[in-house]
């Protein structure tokens, strides 16, 4: 079942290319099980009917019933061969996606919404079906068509030129129907999908939704999205049905064709009556398939458009994945040489020629306007990112060099918007390492001010924080965010308005803990809270995707809060200090 864009998946289908040709062999011999049938009638219309060969017909039925039970047999065989195959597929095509999905830059996951990656998955379930279904039963089934049209012009000749014409007809009538519901399947697909959108985009803003009881404001666009979707499923029934309907007549049509014309022959002793017979029932088994051929159009466009949203997704660059060697830990030295990023080719800069250094250990704050800069500067400096031209440095080593894993272990990040996953904080906070042990999870935690509250909750590191954290503050998962950055000791930390959540305690406890990292570890901070820019060794203010001033922390606070934010420095200050 060859598709444009399916080259990802002729690997996969290769090793279990032996069971496909079992499945053939037993469509085989179920086929040739089929012919019994019509012969059967043959038999008793010419032999037993007339000549009244009752010991014939005992031994005719007692065959038939053998043969039946084969076929009951080879069929269920052939059902379980095609259902642990589609299995393997979806088992392969499933990890292979995982592996993609995690392998992929963070840009181009966020280049597409969030339902998008989920119905990535559900495409593996349509091909896995496509494989497993009445789609893979009839291609099986088709090759043989033959040898009923055969057997036809050997008992029938004078009717099996309708078959012939027939055939044709309803190839024809397959590839319209091809086409014409193909276009339709990919109209639906697209409105379901846009519905889906606004679905997943209420669900994930549920509290803004309650909170502004925006309920009655989004209902006329989620009528307006669910009546297109409804439209285009309509359009595609209509074509689907107006086709299997025009199938199902051609299919009486050819019976009333071959009786017909197997009339006259009989009456020009041409055949036989149970030739005739034989004849309607080898056309039906031959017709059978084409009509099914007609009708299965919906799924194989589904299977095709799957297949190739799959292949858009497997075609995308990776990340590094893997390194030549293992590297050793880094000292903390960080370094952006010239970095310019935009988001688009045609959008304006966000990082404009951005030169700086960090480390090694001290900490380090980076303060400034909204839009200015910071965040993206911290995932270009976390790898996240790759900038449009320049070089992020790890201990004078580009970064591009070492594998996303690696990056991970030596630059910790906690971002603004802190996720959890569900489970228990122990979870949470070793969701890296399952294994840790409790004194390092622990460590992470006293150093994080997790194990403050979390030793007042009756389940204590073990109670459940909810679907992305919901059942805990936003300073509670803050802090496990944080825990969970610090579990594996990285030399450098990167960390994105940590106290955003935090009250003036918890502030100045992760204050003082910062504080202590910093004499080994290298702390990069994007903060607007004076305590911990005060605690800083240095501090850079960005400006429009520049730096608009840096250096010590002494030198620069009085300037900064001295002199209003929107006036540029007037000479341009040192990129950074190590």
């Amino acid at each position: 079942m060859s598709t444009p864009g399916d080259k990802w998946l002729r690997p996969i289908l290769k090793p279990i290319k032996g069971i496909l040709r079992e499945v053939l062999a037993i469509s085989l011999f179920v086929n040739l099980i089929a012919l019994s049938v019509p012969i059967f009638v043959l038999q008793i219309y010419d032999r037993v009917v007339f000549h009244g060969g009752l010991s014939t017909l005992k031994a005719l039925a007692l065959g038939m019933i053998i043969a039946l039970v084969f076929d009951f047999i080879l069929r269920q065989a052939r059902a379980r061969i095609l259902q642990k195959s589609a299995l393997k597929v979806d088992i392969l095509v499933g990890n292979l996606l995982y592996d993609k999905l995690a392998a992929l830059p963070l840009k181009t996951l966020e280049a597409r919404p969030t339902h998008f990656w989920q119905a990535l998955f559900r495409d593996i379930e349509t091909v896995r079906n496509t494989f497993s279904g009445g789609a893979a039963v009839l291609l099986t089934d088709i090759p043989f068509l033959f040898l009923f049209f055969g057997l036809v012009f050997i008992i029938a000749p004078p009717v099996a030129w309708v078959l012939l014409v027939m055939f044709g007809l309803f190839l024809a009538l397959a590839g319209y129907s091809s086409l014409s519901v193909g276009r339709a399947v990919v109209v639906e697909k697209e409105a379901a999908t846009r519905r889906d959108a606004m679905i997943s985009e209420m669900v994930a803003g549920r509290v803004t939704v309650k909170a502004l009881a925006l309920d009655r404001a989004l209902h006329p666009g989620w009528d307006d999205r669910r009546a297109e979707t409804i439209l285009a499923s309509l359009t595609r029934g209509q074509q689907a049905d107006s086709a299997q309907n025009l199938g199902a007549t051609m299919a009486m049509i050819t019976t009333v064709a071959v009786t017909s014309v197997g009339a006259l022959a009989i009456m020009e002793q041409q055949m036989t009556i149970g030739a005739l017979v034989a004849a309607n029932i080898l056309g039906t088994r031959f017709v059978g398939p084409l009509v099914q051929l007609v009708g299965m159009w919906k799924s194989v466009a589904g299977y095709r458009e799957a297949v190739r949203r799959l292949g858009g997704v497997f075609a995308e660059a990776e990340e590094r994945t893997d390194t030549p060697m293992e590297m050793p830990r880094p000292t903390g030295r960080l370094a952006m040489d010239k970095v310019n990023y935009r988001y688009s080719p045609d959008g304006p800069p966000v990082l404009n020629d951005i030169t700086l250094r960090f480390g090694p250990s001290g900490m380090h704050g980076i303060v400034g306007h909204n839009g200015s800069g910071k965040t993206t500067l911290l995932k270009i400096l976390q790898g996240l990112y790759p900038p449009d031209s320049g070089r992020v440095l790890l201990d004078g080593g580009d970064i591009t060099q070492f594998s996303r894993h690696q990056i991970a272990d030596w630059i910790g990040y906690v971002p603004q918007e802190s996720f959890l996953f569900s489970g228990s904080i122990r979870t949470n906070i070793a969701i890296k390492n399952a294994n840790a042990p409790d004194d390092v999870i622990l460590a992470a935690a006293v150093k994080a001010g997790v194990h403050a509250y979390a030793v007042d909750m009756p389940d204590g590191y073990d109670t459940d924080v909810g679907e992305a954290g919901s059942r805990l503050s936003g300073g509670q998962r803050q802090r496990i965010a944080i825990a969970r950055a610090l579990l594996s000791d990285p030399p450098i930390l990167l960390l994105d308005e940590p106290t955003g959540n935090l009250d003036r305690q918890a502030e100045q406890s992760l204050r003082e803990q910062l504080q202590l990292l910093a004499k080994d570890h290298t702390i990069i901070v994007v903060t607007h809270s004076p305590s911990l820019l005060a605690a800083c060794d240095s501090v850079m203010v960005m400006q429009s995707g520049q730096v608009a001033m840096a250096g010590a922390s002494a030198e620069v606070l009085p300037k900064l809060f001295n002199r209003d934010p929107e006036t540029p420095a007037t000479e341009k200050p040192t990129a950074g200090d190590d």
